[in-house]
């Protein structure tokens, strides 16, 4: 399974009208679209950072769409207030649920460069080191992972049920990265925590 992402810098004000139009317009024109397995929006209302993902059950289908979905992305770019947008392609290589997030759930997004030819490395690090502590997390709604094996990049997502459970592993989050980069070498690049306002993806169990 493979997903896109596109980030937007939105003027803050604007957040609220973005949210909408994937809610109203953009999911319903993307149901029923060949291998489409739903959507997201993750916002930061802070800095206006808003990341759009979409979901796919292959590679193949989640080129074809591309095309097809480029008024979409403008439309959402103009409606947001931005001047320009970054897509990535990844491969889905982690995804799992312990239940459907509710209305003010809240994620911690994080990008990772393990190093040379260790993505699988890091994956399989991430599944011993890092899901069953969040599995435990008070909260817990869900986590992924991401990867780009051209770039050697990695994007982990967890999501909690609200602001305030995510804030309270947030030190715990933090160490456990600190010691993940000391015994694998793996750099952390950066990490966000956002808002969860739309929350559609439908990918099946994958751990």
């Amino acid at each position: 399974m493979y997903a896109r992402s596109i980030t937007m810098m939105a003027q803050p004000d604007r957040i609220d009208d973005g949210t909408a139009l994937v809610n109203d317009e953009v999911m319903s024109m993307m149901t029923g679209m060949d291998g489409w397995l739903g959507v997201s929006l993750l916002v930061d209302r802070s800095t206006g950072r808003c990341i759009a993902t979409s979901a796919w059950d292959s590679e193949e289908t989640m080129r074809a769409s591309y095309e097809r979905l480029q008024p979409v992305r403008q439309r959402l770019l103009e409606t947001l207030g931005g001047d320009g947008l970054e897509i990535q392609e990844w491969e889905i290589a982690i995804f799992h649920r312990d239940h459907e997030s509710p209305a003010g759930a809240c994620a911690r997004v994080t990008w990772a460069r393990p190093p040379a030819g260790q993505v699988d490395a890091a994956v399989d690090a991430f599944k011993t080191n890092v899901l069953p502590f969040v599995e435990n997390a008070d909260g817990f709604c869900s986590a992924s992972m991401f990867i780009d094996r051209e770039a050697g990049m990695l994007c982990g997502t967890v999501s909690f049920d609200s602001m305030a459970t995510l804030e309270r592993n947030r030190e715990s989050a933090s160490e456990r990265r600190a010691k993940m980069a000391e015994q694998t070498g793996i750099e952390f690049v950066d990490v966000i925590e956002c808002e969860l306002a739309v929350h559609h993806l439908r990918v099946p169990e994958l751990v």
